[in-house]
């Protein structure tokens, strides 16, 4: 028997059904697990890091946009808006909040809310700083990735000693307001007093406190600089290797990034990795994993860049390169 559908009512049941496509998609959308991001730098800053955090997600089976949504929240720098910016995650209830080198997020984060999993990546010591119970039983919701340094500040020392012999005090700049700093300079007096180096604490905390460092460094005419780790130091990398440079003072970074943007040598973790398996330990817990240990990784690297070096009028000795895992020419 043929069914008749008249023009009108195909019309209407054809606009229902378009009317349910969108309210299908959004209530897809809606039950995509949420990931709540909290750093306190800018986008750009890390842009590249993103891209290997977006890899390690992948790898646990979870795409942006496809079956998982990240909400990030950038402070630009302003660190004493994370409280609130944490808290507001917590009221969206998200499915896990990921604060990515950044320790003063990790303890915004884990303030507001004793139930939301919470994961880091931190160069201090997590128990120490009170973050977790323990390494392998780190208790509460809070877990993540710790980079051991171990005598790292020794190492940036020694490969500075060896690079300029001559020099015998050292300036370390330090951001006064981050959780790391007082860490970062027991650390640092430890090494120097090893090596027989003196040192020169110089604090920044924004653009024209860096700028005024340098013109320090050169008016003392202190031999060579180490920049410490810090979340905002590394957005502004680019103003640390031009003044450097300008002022021509050999200077030791924490990571790479400085170096690929011109300075001229860094030890330490590598952050892409780190980054790439931070994504991989939020999507195990996004599938349901429970009381991960924090995952303790010692990975570090050496890289020089040699087109620096011949601005600074610095000739890197053969030793050094040797042990370089990457030289930029």
């Amino acid at each position: 028997m043929a069914i008749h559908i008249r023009r009108r009512e195909f019309i209407l049941t054809l606009g229902g059904a378009a009317a349910a496509w969108p309210l299908a998609a959004r209530a897809q959308q809606a039950a995509m697990p949420v990931i709540g991001f909290l750093r306190p730098t800018s986008a750009e800053s890390v842009a590249h890091l993103l891209v290997a955090f977006r890899e390690g997600l992948k790898e646990a089976g979870f795409v942006e946009g496809q079956n998982v949504t990240i909400d990030y929240r950038w402070v630009q720098g302003q660190d004493d808006r994370l409280p609130e910016i944490a808290a507001d995650l917590v009221r969206r209830q998200v499915a896990a909040i990921v604060t990515p080198g950044s320790t003063a997020s990790a303890f915004a984060a884990k303030a507001a809310t004793k139930t939301i999993p919470i994961v880091f990546s931190s160069g201090i010591d997590p128990v120490k700083s009170g973050l977790v119970a323990s390494i392998n039983r780190p208790g509460g919701n809070v877990t993540g990735i710790y980079q051991w340094a171990g005598d790292l500040a020794a190492k940036r020392f020694e490969i500075l000693h060896e690079l300029v012999p001559a020099i015998n005090e050292i300036a370390v700049i330090v951001n006064p307001a981050s959780f790391e700093a007082e860490s970062v300079m027991k650390e640092v007096e430890l090494a120097a007093g090893t090596l027989g180096l003196k040192t020169k604490a110089l604090a920044a905390s924004n653009s024209s406190d860096i700028d005024a460092a340098f013109v320090n460094i050169a008016r003392q005419r202190i031999g060579a600089v180490l920049v410490s780790a810090n979340a905002y130091f590394t957005s502004r990398r680019v103003q640390f290797a031009t003044l450097a440079t300008r002022h021509a003072v050999p200077a030791m970074y924490s990571i790479r990034e400085y170096v690929e943007v011109g300075g001229l040598m860094s030890y330490g973790r590598n952050v892409t990795d780190e980054w790439r398996r931070l994504g991989l330990y939020v999507g195990r817990i996004l599938r349901g994993e429970k009381g991960l240990p924090v995952e303790q990784a010692s990975r570090f690297e050496f890289v020089v860049n040699l087109q620096t070096a011949k601005a600074l009028g610095i000739t890197v000795p053969p030793s050094l390169l040797a042990r370089a895992d990457e030289v930029i020419e």
